[in-house]
This record gives structure tokens, sequence and C-alpha cells, in this order.
């Protein structure tokens, strides 16, 4: 297995990135990673974003090496949610003292907690992750993996992603990468057929990927593996017989997606299952890659059919809502591929999107956007606390989709707001999604609280004097 560091160059040097391939040698050389600014929140470092990608796996067992804080701080950072084994809800560490550290007892602590977790738990597997302590002291996870492996007759995957070696998203790529050389084409499936596709980048937040997967299964095609939402250790380590595959965040596992077209012939495509037409076209596009690979060419028939029938429920669903929200403005503070997807599936229905972050959006993500809005004006690339505030406070925008971060901006500006990203409780993939997308921006925009928070206190209305006299008199 390759090291460390020449997988992180790997990763950098990724060929099916357009930006990374418009770069010249030397810039190419440096890769994608920006130095820190002091004193600045970085965002999530590599070990989390390993486990943001490896976590929702759902009946692997998620072994974290370090001090207790590296996994209080990382627990349950999505909202990923499973429809079975829930044995990635428990959280193990082998929780590093100082004494551990200096005495050198790291390694073997962690294979009697590799040990404790087989026969108290037998999973199909266990991932071990390395943190920025562990790293930093040596300890070996590859070796005790593999000799734990050996052991214990289970597969133990070491996932070396310690938070100090990039950010979030290089620790996503990484995940991706020890998929791939760990997991990915270990079981050879006994039932493999030609309608089965593999979903990339897809986190099944709130139970999004339930509400696509029943279109799919109508169709009669079968996601041999959704990675990571709602996975089965079991489904991911036979993907390589699928036929075809979606890329839903290229940002994150965009190097997956590549590596196993290169070595099983997998072809896929980016898309989108946020908004009306964005699904219907991810639905044609799998149709249309499973026939190139020997599916029943009436696949594309009986797609058409579905898709037709579908729209027409979801617009009729739908305009109930439109003469409420025509020409509402919309602020989106989001970013990756929701500041394309979203804003489609918004603008589908009379909303107007006065600015989109695109932070984090690939170059891809950008030249949509682009054709999307015919302004690259409503675009930028991070907008600073003070500037949202000002653009809600002068009501430039009726509501801002975000992430809980930035939702206390729009309190205090006294705006409406709908949490769009990983937090979200409510599902917004498909057809039923984007109702009920548009149910939710109707329902906080339309509030009655909007309307009492923004009238003036009573302390400050005209009224005071009276009210200051009569209290005077009451006393």
């Amino acid at each position: 297995m390759l090291p460390l560091n020449v997988k992180i160059s790997d990763v950098f040097n990724e060929p099916a990135c357009e930006r990374n391939r418009a770069k010249d040698a030397k810039a190419r050389q440096k890769g994608c990673s920006k130095p820190l600014t002091p004193g600045a929140a970085a965002g999530g470092c590599a070990f989390d974003g390993a486990k943001i990608v490896l976590q929702p796996i759902t009946d692997v067992a998620h072994l974290i090496h370090a001090p207790l804080a590296c996994e209080g701080n990382s627990w349950d950072n999505r909202g990923a949610a499973s429809s079975g084994p829930m044995r990635w809800r428990t959280s193990f560490t082998t929780d590093l003292t100082e004494l551990d550290i200096v005495m050198g007892q790291g390694e073997r602590k962690l294979f009697k907690a590799i040990r404790e977790i087989k026969e108290k738990y037998a999973p199909p597997a266990i991932f071990v992750y390395s943190t920025c302590v562990t790293a930093l002291i040596g300890d070996d996870i590859e070796a005790v993996c593999k000799r734990a492996a050996e052991k214990f007759g289970l597969p133990v995957v070491p996932v070396n992603t310690p938070g100090f070696v990039g950010s979030k998203n290089l620790g996503n790529k990484l995940a991706g990468e020890v998929l791939l050389d760990h997991v990915i084409g270990t079981v050879e499936p006994g039932d493999a057929g030609p309608y089965d596709i593999n979903i990339l980048g897809e986190f099944n937040l709130s139970g999004e990927f339930w509400r696509v997967k029943p279109l799919l299964d109508r169709l009669g095609i079968r996601v041999r593996a959704c990675i990571p939402g709602d996975a089965r250790y079991l489904d991911i380590a036979s993907a390589h017989r699928a036929q075809a595959a979606m890329m839903v965040c290229s940002t994150a596992l965009i190097n997956l997606a590549r590596k196993m077209e290169e070595r099983w012939n997998i072809p896929f495509f980016e898309g989108s299952f946020y908004g009306i037409t964005d699904t219907s076209e991810a639905l044609r596009h799998i149709a249309k890659l499973l026939v190139q690979k020997g599916a029943d060419p009436r696949l594309i028939e009986r797609t058409e059919t579905m898709i037709a029938g579908e729209e027409a429920i979801a617009w009729k669903r739908l305009e109930a809502y439109r003469s409420r929200l025509e020409g509402k403005r919309v602020l989106l503070n989001t970013g990756g591929v929701k500041a394309w997807s979203v804003v489609h599936a918004l603008l589908e229905i009379g909303v107007d999107v006065v600015g989109t972050s695109v932070k984090k959006s690939t170059v891809e993500d950008k030249e949509r956007l682009k054709q999307i809005l015919k302004d690259e004006n409503h675009m930028f690339e991070t907008m600073a606390a003070r500037d949202l505030y000002d653009m809600l406070s002068e009501h430039k925008a009726d509501i801002m989709l975000s992430g809980g971060r930035t939702q206390f901006i729009a309190l205090k500006a006294r705006t409406p707001w709908l949490d769009i990203n990983q937090e979200r409780q409510h599902p917004y993939a498909g057809y039923d999604g984007m109702v009920e997308l548009v149910r939710q921006i109707d329902l906080a925009i339309h509030n009655p609280i909007w309307r009492q928070v923004r009238e003036p206190a009573p302390w400050d209305s005209q009224q005071q004097p009276a009210v200051q006299a009569a209290f005077e008199v009451s006393q």
C-alpha cells in the first residue's frame, strides 16, 4: 500500500477534476491545499472528512484510535439515516491517556480494543481511524489492523487520515482511497445483473435516498451500493460488479468514481436528485448508461413513462404554492452540488434567487450555475456575516437557505430561515422531496411570527407616554 504522503499527492493530482487539468505543472504539483489563516476557524480536518464518508456504513464498527475528545468532537456530525443496522451509532474509541502515550501502549491497546469489539459485537468489519495524536507518536495502525485481521478472521480496515494532513475535503477523498484499497472488489456477488448501479456521494441525509430508491425499484434498477448513505459493508465490497454509477457530490468522491471506471469499466456521470427536472434527467441518464452496457432498450421507454407520471403529480401538488411563492426572493448560503441543484429547483417554481454561495463548488458546479442564473453577480465565493446581515436587514431577500452556523444572522435580521445543509430535518430529494422543500419554504415565509417580531417593541412605540401615565396612576 502506498505511503500516506504519496496518497495525498495522488489525490491532489486528480485528472477528472477540470480545475486541476487547467493548472500548469508547477501549480498542479502544489496540490489543492490552502494555508490556514491563524486565528480563523479552519472547518473540519481530514479525520473529520474521513468519518463523514465512512461512518454512514451502518453495520461496521468504527473504532477511533485516539484520546476520547477526538471521537467526542466528531460524533454524529451528519444526519445520515439507516434502514436497518445501527452498529454505526455505537461509539468506539481506544481512549488513550497520557500514560498510554508516554509508555508506548497505543498499539497494544488498539489490538485489545479490536478483539473486544469482535467478541462482543461480531460486526462484518472494523474500521480503525488514526488521529493526530496517534500519528505523531508513530503508532502503526496498518500493521496492527493486518495482524488483527489474520488473528480474528474479519476485515480490519486502517483509515490513515490524521487531522493535521489537510482539510475535510481531503479526508473525504482519502476515505474513498481506503474503500478502493481495502473494501471494494473483495467480495464477488452471486446475483450480479445488468441493472445494477452505484450511487456515489449520497449520504441519505434525513432519509433522502429513500425518496429516490422506490423510483429505481419501479424501473427494475437495483442499487448495488449507495456510498455511503445507508450502506452495508458487503454491498460496498461487491460494488465493483455494478454496470453504471451516478456521482452526486463530485467534490467529495470524484477520485472514487474515476478509479472504479478505470479498474472495472463502470461509467459514471454527475447528477442531482434535487428538483423535478434534475431528478428526471438523472433517471434518464441512468437508464441510458445501463442500455449502453447491455440492458433491455425498452428501459428507456419505461423510464420516460414513469417520469411523465411523476412529473405530472409533482407539478399538480406544487400549483398550490406557486401563487404564494412566485416572485419571492431567496438567498442561498451553501455550496458544493447544492449551489446549482437547489437553485435550479427553486427557479422551476418561480422563486427568484438573489444570491448563492459557490464555496466548495467545483468548476463544473460553477459552470452549471452560470448557465442557470445567467448572471454571475448573483454568485459569491464567501460573504462575511456583516454583509449577510446587511442584505437581509435591508429586505433584499425574503428568506435565507443555509446551514445552522448562519441561522442566527437571519434571525437577528428578523428574516425567515430554512436549514438546507446536512443537519436538516426534512428530506428534499426526488419528486416528493421537491414538494417538501417548497412546503417548508412556504411555511417559513408565511409564519405569522415574522410580522410580530418586525413590529416596534411596546417600549419603542408611540404609545409609550400613555402606557407610562397609566402605570403611574396605578401606583
